[in-house]
């Protein structure tokens, strides 16, 4: 069997599986007895290679560290990128313990369940529909009584717009699909091959209404928040995929001008249990340290304020659910039970089921770009092409159906060289691609605002006979603007933007001697986000802005 991207069958269901790292579902170590006594603190320090979106544990974690002596230092890190880091060895000596949303597909990989000591379920938040109360009542859905075949059909008329993450680089958004697929196969059983490929127009209607995309929840939920309150110029969306817990922190915030009123499909959902886990590589030191702070995490009033602060559901069960939870045991929906069935649903949904996306990377070649900042560029281009062989580059490279146009600039900008990926046929539109990139070459000045702007008007004509994708511009640069328009010209041009090219985002790198005012200037303007590539190689934050395209 080919895999998706032209893998090997194993490489893939090893990046698929890494991806789901933060997946619900999760069984395991979850005995602890709440009301065994705790003892007196004992210092310790466990360090914990965790999900991003567990930050807002902190205060509750500041707590425990008095109460127990424990101390948790977070390292954050992509779902995907963490996994790899656990497969790869790397974590057996910086780390004592992981932290995502689940362990399911790790534990299934060769030599995954070996890495993994104690889990500890901690607390869990299933991925849902946010709707405003006018959206639902305009669909006739006032009861909350929907099934995502409902919701499906009302997307595919484009009766509503939502927000999701790329299940690529998020765990909502990779649960989202996964518990869509479960429901609309409608075998109560695990997900396989033939059913996807049986409900994958069923999946297209559903992905129509999809509107914005983001590597990230919580970007996700800060753009949705600028749409809806008008900070951010673009399109307002509807709603958001997302979280449970998200859609509640949103509604807490009283900053949207409608609250969201949570669905949970009647026909079931995908929730994310988040298990505490040791590695198997861990001291004795680290174990203890382990087993006192998930013994305080599960106490009662630890639950209580957990959800209290975080939204997330208690684990333990003598914690009575808030008012807030408005489904108190939503129905959970199988996982994709093979390799073949993941690699199957991954794929159509790059090659098949979602809107397809256009991308103008607008490319500092400049004079001071000469040397290994113009290496590294090439380097980085040429890692989306599918030469970077990690498990991590594999599945951020170049989609089929995706449409690559790359702009260098110096002085003024140079010619644009647009490509599109046949999905049945890869590999010319990917060669060119690293031809293109091959051929760039340092000189001039640095024009960043007419170059940007003219990567407007070459999206402004492609969407005049193709205006149905996602649509962004990548600007990397390694220096202040000294030629053409300013600014001040360039937000005044994209306030002049026609309605469909308004909310396209720029995601600006910054490098080298780049103002990060400027390009913090850039992305708000535009509703895109800085990437910072002075703090990591321009391969890693080209893919990790894969996410948000």
């Amino acid at each position: 069997m080919t895999a998706p991207f032209g893998w090997p069958r194993f490489t893939a269901l090893a990046a698929a599986a890494l991806l789901a790292v933060g997946l619900a579902g999760c069984s395991g170590g979850d005995s602890t007895d709440p009301k065994q006594p705790l003892g007196q603190p004992k210092a310790g320090t466990l360090r914990v290679l965790a999900g991003s979106e567990l930050s807002d544990m902190q205060p509750i974690l500041d707590e425990a560290a008095k109460a127990t002596g424990v101390q948790v230092k977070f390292t954050f890190s992509g779902t995907l990128e963490g996994a790899q880091t656990v497969l790869d060895g790397k974590a057996d000596s910086a780390y004592d313990a992981i932290w995502f949303s689940s362990n399911r597909y790790l534990s299934l990989l060769p030599g995954g369940a070996k890495k993994l000591g104690t889990q500890t379920k901690i607390m869990s938040s299933p991925v849902v529909l946010g709707l405003p109360s006018s959206v639902m009542q305009a669909l006739g859905w006032q009861d909350g009584k929907v099934t995502w075949s409902q919701i499906a059909d009302a997307a595919g008329q484009h009766k509503f717009s939502y927000g999701m993450t790329d299940p690529s680089a998020s765990n909502s958004g990779f649960s989202a699909l996964v518990g869509v697929a479960a429901a609309l196969a409608g075998s109560g059983s695990a997900l396989t091959a033939d059913q996807i490929t049986a409900i994958t127009p069923q999946l297209k209607q559903f992905f129509a209404a999809q509107t914005l995309s983001a590597g990230s929840s919580g970007w996700l939920s800060d753009a949705f928040q600028k749409r809806a309150t008008g900070a951010d110029s673009g399109p307002k969306v509807d709603g958001l995929i997302n979280y449970e817990s998200v859609l509640l922190e949103l509604n807490a915030g009283g900053k949207l001008p409608q609250p969201l009123t949570v669905v949970h499909p009647s026909d079931g959902v995908v929730t994310a249990d988040y298990p505490l886990t040791l590695l198997s590589s861990a001291n004795s030191d680290a174990r203890d340290s382990f087993q006192r702070l998930t013994d305080y995490l599960r106490t009662p009033d630890v639950q209580r304020k957990i959800m209290d602060t975080t939204h997330r559901r208690p684990i333990a069960p003598q914690v009575a659910l808030a008012k807030e939870f408005t489904d108190a045991s939503p129905v959970e929906l199988p996982f994709p039970g093979t390799e073949q069935a993941v690699d199957t649903l991954v794929s159509a949904y790059f090659d098949k089921i979602r809107r397809p996306s256009r991308t103008v990377y607008v490319l500092d070649t400049s004079g001071s770009m000469e040397g290994d900042r113009l290496a590294g560029l090439k380097a980085a281009l040429v890692g989306l092409t599918g030469v970077d062989d990690s498990l991590v580059g594999r599945y951020r490279q170049f989609h089929g159906r995706e449409q690559v146009t790359l702009l260098p600039f110096s002085t003024a900008p140079a010619d644009p060289v647009t490509v599109s990926v046949d999905p049945d046929n890869r590999q010319p539109a990917l060669d060119q691609i690293k031809r293109t990139a091959d051929g760039l070459q340092a000189d001039g000045d640095t024009a960043i605002y007419s170059s940007l702007e003219k990567a407007y008007q070459i999206l402004e004509q492609q969407s005049d006979t193709d205006p149905d994708r996602f649509t962004s511009i990548v600007l990397m640069t390694d220096g202040e603007n000294n030629e053409g328009a300013s600014l001040g010209d360039f937000t005044s041009f994209v306030g002049g933007l026609p309605d469909r090219l308004k909310g396209t985002p720029v995601f600006p790198v910054l490098f080298g001697e780049g103002s990060q005012d400027d390009m913090n200037a850039i992305a708000d303007t535009t509703g895109g986000k800085v990437f910072d590539g002075r703090s990591e190689s321009l391969s890693d934050v080209f893919k990790d802005i894969r996410g948000y395209q």
